[in-house]
């Protein structure tokens, strides 16, 4: 690959002179279009001297860039390819191309679950049709976290429409804890995954706050074009979601420093993958760690901290150690209540 933008330049402007059979191409000849190209793209007016463009010709005739472009002189004058059909453009990938090209299909390979990427496949499949009909096909060496039967993967791409083209929607929503689906219509600002779970973030005509709605409970989408598309304003995803672990946010309530002792067994897995960006050793003792976190007291947060077990304890806030204290209680009262008879065939 050419060192820098200018002897890209350079070279493509030399193809293009080369290829054109329509005129004789002299050394001065060449050495002008170049100047022009490098004024052109680049702002350069100094010109370009002799010295250079001998130099890219010889370069690109040569192996280093992988060009091996043939270049003839005829009467000692005039250059040109001597193959008519040959371009730079065209040349062959070399292995060490086809092997990167490989790893970047794998990669991409990732997203075909979902139906945003529906456009990409096509793309991919044609990387991997290229790729493949010249180089060994390969176990892929990257696996991405990812459940294609989670529901409501098919609204991704009319989501990211509307946020993308302004449109307003009518969506069905059933929440967890409603009894019955209701219908509203939203405008979608932006998308937001969470642990291979997606949410559409807006606003409701009804309600004139932030709404966070899983995509996973959403049972209809349909185009509202009889109401404008009230666009977001002032929201940065990044700073929205900055004091927050998760995608439950609190418009209302400030965040709080949580302070939690880290077993040490746990606390390798917890320093080198962070709860949240805020996160700091405050103590490290014979036992564990004690870490510190500036964020809002959400569900998410409970979560993490109970995924943690025995191996986490809540520390300060005391209200937050006090719900924590009673969930695991009633776990644990959960496991050592008597368990419900199974019925067979004889009992009533």
């Amino acid at each position: 690959m050419p060192a820098n933008r200018n002897a890209l330049v350079r070279y493509k402007t030399l193809d293009a002179c080369l290829r054109n059979r329509q005129r004789k191409w002299t050394l001065d000849d060449l050495i002008e279009k170049v100047s022009e190209a490098l004024y052109e793209y680049e702002g350069l007016d100094k010109g370009i001297s002799r010295r250079t463009v001998q130099a890219d010709l010889q370069m690109m005739r040569s192996d280093k860039l992988g060009y091996f472009a043939p270049i003839v002189v005829i009467d000692k004058k005039y250059y040109t390819y001597e193959d008519p059909a040959y371009s730079i453009t065209n040349i062959p990938l070399s292995d060490g191309d086809l092997s990167r090209m490989n790893e970047a299909v794998e990669v991409l390979k990732q997203f075909k679950g979902f139906s945003h990427f529906t456009a990409l496949n096509e793309v991919v499949q044609k990387l991997e049709d290229h790729v493949y009909s010249t180089a060994r096909k390969s176990a892929p060496v990257i696996d991405f976290e990812k459940n294609e039967s989670l529901k409501g993967l098919h609204y991704l791409d009319e989501l990211y429409q509307a946020v993308i083209q302004q449109h307003t929607l009518r969506i069905e929503y059933q929440s967890f804890s409603a009894r019955l689906p209701q219908t509203f219509t939203f405008h979608v600002w932006w998308l937001k995954e969470f642990k291979n779970r997606w949410f559409a973030v807006g606003v409701c005509d009804s309600k004139q706050y932030t709404m966070n709605l899983a995509l996973d409970r959403m049972l209809g989408i349909t185009p509202a074009p009889d109401i404008d598309y009230i666009a977001n304003q002032h929201l940065d995803p990044d700073v929205y979601y900055r004091d927050v672990i998760g995608v439950s946010v609190s418009a209302r309530m400030r965040p709080a420093k949580v302070r939690l002792f880290v077993s040490q067994f746990h606390a390798p897995y917890v320093e080198t993958k962070p709860l949240h960006q805020s996160q700091q050793v405050v103590e490290r003792r014979p036992d564990g760690i004690v870490i510190q976190l500036t964020v809002q007291h959400n569900f998410e947060l409970e979560k993490e901290i109970l995924g943690f077990g025995e191996g986490m304890q809540v520390l300060e806030p005391e209200r937050l150690r006090r719900v924590i204290i009673r969930r695991l209680q009633a776990g644990v009262d959960a496991y050592t209540k008597p368990e419900t008879p199974v019925a067979t065939d004889t009992q009533v």
